[in-house]
């Protein structure tokens, strides 16, 4: 009753205040009728207080999102669903959902009437241009009597949160070599072309199962001689994020950053839906593990969260990178690179690794002047070559560029000397 007294709103303030003087005024002046208009302000709001605060503890609230995930650019709808548990009718409600500044203002619902033991339902949009994680809630309840003297605001404390990942754009299918690896026992031997029953053989060890005997071998070799696990090769690729603030530049959703982001985002979804055993490393500290049973929604909720950061460096990457592959293909998104940590990148080309970098020139989401344009495009230039020369594909990318249209280029293995005598030639240029 106490909070519901400190809800009177200014009309109710002035009521209370309004008979108060009127009580004086009938005292003083022997007026009975007085008192009982006096009587009746005071009573009114009293009231009021009395009904609102009866009814604020029965009331229940639930959110619903539709979806929970976005990606970048598009609506969510909230749905929220009301319910007066009370036998006594509410007055007007005025509904407000709290929302973080990058999601919009707050949406306000008026709601005029809530029968008892009635529920009722209100939708909004929420939208979102910036990847992350965003807490929607709590929702505020403010409560007022049909005469608007008292105002109680309740908050319930029930959030729900809303993921908005990358923009996922479809790429074409492209023949990618250099994409196999093997799994098992003996998989630098030979590939199992029946199925996980094909076997090769070994000596018997204390503890096997001695229904994995090969007669055969052990009347051969005189020796106990089991089959060995043999699992079918199967495809592998790491897809690696450049999250090296310095690389990048440009704000906000059009930052070399954000289509770096989206581009891994593109990838990653294209080729574990191709049947990819895929592994993501965005920093040199932060690898999400091979993705099977959590889909496409585990890759995207984890690009949804990353950020640049500024003390990360090429040689950690390569290390980090270096110790989760295993064979199969890397697909790089790199930002600005010199040519010394261009050449560090050729680390990552051991046991057969195909590597594939998309190097991103951001100075191009710079304005700048003639001659820092030219000395800009001949670092780019120079890291490209680097990378060409030391096994990778390279895949130019500039302010602009459609991912879809660059995809064919990854397959297309060293047919690209035509542009490492172009890059041959611009460094030459620079030299001179």
């Amino acid at each position: 009753m106490r909070e519901a007294l400190r809800g009177l709103t200014i009309r109710g303030r002035s009521f209370l205040a309004s008979a108060v003087a009127a009580g004086i005024s009938a005292v003083v002046l022997g007026e009975k009728d007085l008192l009982r208009v006096a009587f009746l302000l005071a009573v009114l709001p009293l009231l009021a207080v009395a009904y609102v605060g009866r009814s604020r503890y029965r009331l229940a609230c639930s959110r619903s999102l539709e979806p929970h995930r976005v990606p970048v650019g598009t609506s969510a709808r909230v749905v929220l669903r009301l319910q007066n548990l009370s036998r006594l009718p509410t007055g007007t409600l005025l509904l407000e959902d709290r929302l973080p500044y990058a999601l919009g203002s707050r949406p306000r619902v008026v709601l005029e009437r809530l029968g008892a033991q009635q529920a009722s339902s209100v939708a909004y949009t929420v939208r979102a241009d910036v990847r992350g994680r965003y807490e929607i809630g709590p929702l505020v309840v403010r409560l007022t009597d049909p005469f608007g003297f008292c105002e109680l605001t309740r908050a319930f404390p029930s959030v729900d949160r809303l993921t908005v990942v990358p923009q996922v754009v479809p790429l074409p299918t492209v023949p990618l070599g250099g994409e196999y690896a093997g799994s098992g026992e003996s998989r630098a031997r030979s590939v199992a072309v029946h199925g996980e029953d094909d076997a090769a053989t070994r000596e018997y060890r204390r503890g096997d199962d001695l229904r994995r005997v090969h007669w055969k071998s052990t009347a051969r070799t005189g020796e106990l001689m089991v089959r060995r696990e043999e699992q079918p090769w199967e495809s592998r690729a790491t897809v690696v994020l450049d999250t090296r603030g310095y690389a990048h530049r440009g704000e906000g959703p059009t930052a070399s950053f954000e289509w770096a982001v989206s581009a891994v985002a593109s990838i990653s979804v294209h080729l574990h839906r191709a049947g990819y055993k895929l592994r993501l490393v965005t920093d040199a500290t932060v690898d999400t593990g091979p993705v099977d049973a959590g889909g496409d929604g585990v890759l995207l909720d984890r690009l949804a969260d990353v950020r640049p950061a500024q003390r990360t460096d090429i040689a950690a990457l390569v290390d980090g990178v270096r110790r989760q592959t295993d064979g199969g293909l890397v697909i790089a998104v790199l930002g600005a690179l010199t040519s010394a940590e261009a050449e560090l990148l050729a680390g990552l080309r051991i046991n057969g690794t195909t590597c594939v970098g998309f190097l991103i020139d951001s100075s191009a989401w710079l304005t700048l002047p003639p001659g820092a344009r030219t000395e800009a495009d001949r670092a780019h230039g120079a890291a490209a070559l680097a990378l060409l020369n030391s096994g990778w594909r390279v895949v130019g990318v500039t302010h602009g560029s459609d991912l879809p249209a660059l995809w064919p280029q990854v397959g297309r293995g060293f047919q690209g000397f035509a542009w490492r005598a172009a890059m041959a030639e611009t460094v030459a240029g620079g030299v001179r």
